[in-house]
Order: C-alpha cells, then structure tokens, then sequence
C-alpha cells in the first residue's frame, strides 16, 4: 500500500476536533463517579481543559491558515492552502511543493524543518 500523505492544516484540524471529543468522553466519565467527588471534578476539569485548549489550537490553525498560500493542485485542479516548502493536497493528497529546487525528489516532511535544511546544504 501505498504512503498517504495528509495536508498540515487537515491534521491540526483534527487533532483539536480529538480533543474535543476526548473532553466530552472525559466529563461523561465524570458522571459515573458521582459518588466520588473528587474523581468527578478531576475528570470534569480535565475535560474542560481540553475544550479549551482544543479551542485555542483552533484559533490558532485559523490564523495561520489566512496566511497560508493559496495553490491550484497539478493533479486534482481545485484550489489548496501550503504551509511549508512541502505540503499535500487537501482535497487528492498529491505532494506538493513550491520550491524548485526539490521538484522530482521524494516527498518528505522534513524539507520544512530548517535543521534538515542545513544538514542538506552541508
């Protein structure tokens, strides 16, 4: 089978839409212990802590998807968000990249670390 490569935005997105779902589970299981208090507002704290922080990863996604830059997929043709020198599509998952200089390498997700640039140019 072959690798599949996910956009860096569509993963954020889920993992805050993880967490929300982990704080749901987290205050449902807090219901249970009724008769315990102190495990009851432990998992009901714990649970709106990662709301909130799901929350905040959203906020943040969100502004840096207004400055991502905006690419029409060679393989799909409709229009997609970049972050990074590689990047997926969102729509067909094809690799994409707007630097030149890796056009025809193999698609990996560390030309966008700045270490793995410099191991590269030594």
């Amino acid at each position: 089978m072959a690798l599949q490569y996910k956009n860096k935005i569509n993963k954020i997105r889920g993992f805050a839409l993880g967490l929300i779902f982990a704080g749901m589970i987290l205050m449902y299981l807090g219901l249970f212990f009724k008769g315990t208090e102190w495990a009851m507002v432990t998992l009901m704290m714990l649970g709106v802590i990662a709301i909130i922080f799901s929350t905040v990863v959203y906020f943040w996604i969100g502004m840096l998807s207004t400055k991502a830059v905006v690419v029409t997929c060679p393989s799909c043709e409709k229009q997609t968000k970049m972050l990074g020198r590689v990047d997926a599509c969102m729509h067909c998952r094809q690799p994409l990249t707007m630097d030149r200089s890796l056009e025809g390498k193999e698609f990996d997700e560390r030309y966008n670390s700045k270490k793995h640039q410099k191991e590269l140019e030594q």
